[in-house]
């Protein structure tokens, strides 16, 4: 066991998969000689108290029942963590948060740190989440922020707190364009797709904040503006919204062009995104969007809104087209466009590739998060 340790408090990790829990997994896999204490709430009734592998060490709470268990978490989880940690790190600032500001509350001599990776619109959720939101991160000594749009918000709300931008990263080594392991031909010919299919793919939770409706009505545009060609949507996730969209399929008469795919493995991920031709999230909030920037590795051309964090990475007609919100005509303006241009689409597809490799490679972000443990575990002050 490595001896600099860390706390970490996570609303949920392995084997659930999301921004933060992605983030967790590979900065820990890359800073080997700190040993990660992840206390997280149980969510499921089959999964094990607690693992442990290399410097990772797993412990749930609750009893596996989600919503009792994120709801105890704040309290649960700092009681699981005891009085020893002198860093404890909590990511998002909902229940993870939750359980660092009570911990700072008991203990005000550690140190909180608080990774904002919110992707929802802050201005359109109630008064008790906000009020509850801006509590933990008036309590955190750090904030690390994944776009410049959460550290804005961050700045606004805890001008004291030491606030630096460090984003999600991407694995490199998994969403490169020529990977082995794709079985490009045998997925293809799974989907039913034929050479010459257009192909438009979205990786999004089915909520209303990632206007996947907007999508499907883009496509029905771009069909209807250019029937000669043959375009198909692949839909890749599942939400609360996955019925409604299956019904405006059937409407609008796409039930040969919109593929539904559900939750697919995270490793299989990049060879769908091989046979694509452009990626699209027209959302209406984004704290970041690591599909994109996965999209990108894979020189995939990205289309998304210019909100939240997205024009951190996107710059329109450079690493991607802007299309305005909740605006399909304008969404399928923009698809019709790369898919009419190849210069364009392997231009954008390309800076885009570039841009990632520069600013988001997991390594260097896990070189930043080392820079800002390793001088509070040895008590000194930390730059950020």
């Amino acid at each position: 066991m490595a001896e600099k340790s860390i706390t970490i408090f996570t609303t949920a990790y392995k084997p659930f998969i999301g921004g933060s829990e992605i983030a967790i997994e590979q900065i820990s896999r890359r800073l080997p000689d700190i040993f990660f204490n992840i206390i997280t709430p149980k969510l499921r009734g089959d999964l094990k108290w607690e693992e442990a592998t290399g410097n990772v060490k797993i412990n749930r709470v609750g009893i596996g029942w989600r919503p009792l268990d994120k709801m105890l978490f704040p309290v649960l989880g700092f009681l699981r963590a005891g009085g020893s940690p002198s860093v404890v790190h909590s990511y998002q600032a909902s229940y993870g948060g939750g359980a660092g500001w009570v911990f700072k509350v008991f203990h005000p001599k550690s140190f909180f740190i608080l990774t904002l990776q919110e992707g929802k619109d802050f201005e359109k959720q109630g008064f008790f989440i906000n009020f509850f939101r801006n509590l933990i991160i008036k309590k955190a000594d750090a904030i690390t922020a994944i776009s410049n749009y959460l550290a804005d918000y961050a700045r606004k709300i805890n001008p004291k707190a030491k606030i630096a931008v460090i984003p999600n990263g991407v694995d490199l080594e998994k969403f490169k364009i020529q990977n082995e392991k794709f079985k490009i031909e045998e997925l293809k010919n799974r989907l039913k797709i034929e050479d010459g299919d257009k192909i438009v793919i979205t990786i999004s939770r089915l909520v209303e904040k990632n206007g996947v409706g907007d999508l499907i009505e883009a496509i029905s545009k771009c069909k209807i503006a250019n029937p000669e060609q043959r375009i198909k949507l692949m839909i890749i996730g599942s939400g609360s919204l996955e019925e409604n969209l299956k019904i405006k399929v059937q409407k609008s008469k796409l039930q040969d062009s919109v593929l539904f795919l559900g939750d697919i493995p995270y490793d299989e991920i990049p060879a769908y995104l091989a046979i694509s031709d452009v990626f699209v999230r027209p959302s209406f909030s984004e704290g970041l969007g690591n599909a994109f920037l996965e999209a990108m590795a894979m020189g995939v051309p990205i289309i998304g809104t210019p909100v939240g964090g997205i024009p951190d990475f996107l710059q329109d007609g450079i690493t991607g087209l802007a299309c305005k919100v909740r605006n399909p005509d304008d969404i399928a303006k923009k698809i019709s466009r790369i898919l009419a241009d190849e210069g364009l689409r392997r231009l954008l597809g390309e800076n885009g590739r570039k841009l990632v490799h520069e600013r988001y490679d997991w390594d260097f972000i896990a070189q930043k998060f080392g820079a800002t443990y390793n001088p509070l575990i040895q008590n000194e002050n930390i730059k950020m």
